[in-house]
């Protein structure tokens, strides 16, 4: 079954006409894990932000986004924020843009909670310390005490991976979240995804320049350039067997560039 469908998707800027997206269609199946990659520009970003309805106002799109059947796109913007967060969670690259950092951790997070739960302020914390404390971070309370800025990134990304935990979405997005982080920070907060995934059965979009990770984590993969699928397939099939020139250059080059999370995982 196909939580999520993309039909046709085209995404352009409506100030210059530029075309960021061309005609994108593929889907996305309950429990699994989707890999894009690509290189900056390729349109990654911008195509995960239009299942979410995030990206900035002078871009239009059309197309058809379907979750479980039902056109996102045709959605008022008061429904869609019912979606957000609930049914479709997007953690993204730097944690510290996640969050006001005028208000300590712990009001983005009851905030959140309440809006799609409705539930009383100790059921909230309660709630959200089992979450924290099962992404490995310590003192839960206390870090809910305290500002983003006081926070290192890949407790930022932990904290982004026990909301959703808490929230229990059917899909994840992840949008580069293990490109700001160290590759120890990488390791961990990739294996919090695969706990994720495997205690709630939900399906991740996980976008990422790091192909170990992709490697780890996924088990179907798109390759975008310029905007346009150039190439999808098994993970093994596009690591192994990539017939596009340009996945071959992305696969011998990215992989290079892996070693260090390679040798971190005990890979040769």
């Amino acid at each position: 079954m196909n939580v999520l469908e993309v039909k046709n998707l085209k995404i352009w800027d409506a100030n210059s006409g530029h075309v960021i997206v061309h005609n994108s269609s593929f889907q996305l199946k309950q429990g699994s894990c989707l890999a894009i990659i690509g290189e900056s520009g390729s349109g990654k970003s911008v195509t995960c932000r239009s299942f979410m309805r995030l990206n900035r106002a002078c871009l239009r799109q059309t197309g058809d986004i379907l979750f479980k059947g039902e056109k996102l796109n045709h959605l008022s913007e008061k429904e869609m924020r019912k979606k957000r967060g609930r049914n479709l969670c997007m953690i993204l690259q730097n944690g510290m843009s996640a969050f006001d950092p005028s208000c300590v951790i712990g009001v983005h997070l009851k905030e959140t909670l309440a809006e799609h739960f409705g539930l009383r302020k100790n059921e909230i914390e309660r709630k959200m310390i089992q979450a924290m404390e099962s992404v490995k971070l310590k003192n839960p309370t206390e870090m809910m005490n305290k500002y983003p800025h006081q926070l290192s990134g890949g407790m930022l990304q932990r904290i982004m991976i026990a909301l959703a935990f808490a929230l229990e979405p059917d899909i994840i997005i992840a949008d580069e979240p293990t490109t700001a982080l160290d590759t120890i920070s990488q390791f961990e907060v990739v294996e919090q995804f695969i706990q994720l995934r495997n205690r709630m059965g939900c399906s991740i979009i996980f976008v990422s320049h790091d192909l170990g990770v992709v490697k780890k984590i996924a088990d179907e993969v798109l390759v975008m350039k310029n905007g346009e699928i150039v190439e999808r397939g098994s993970t093994q099939t596009i690591f192994s067997e990539a017939k596009h020139d340009y996945t071959k250059y992305l696969v011998s080059t990215r992989l290079a560039l892996s070693d260090n999370f390679n040798k971190i995982m005990g890979r040769s």
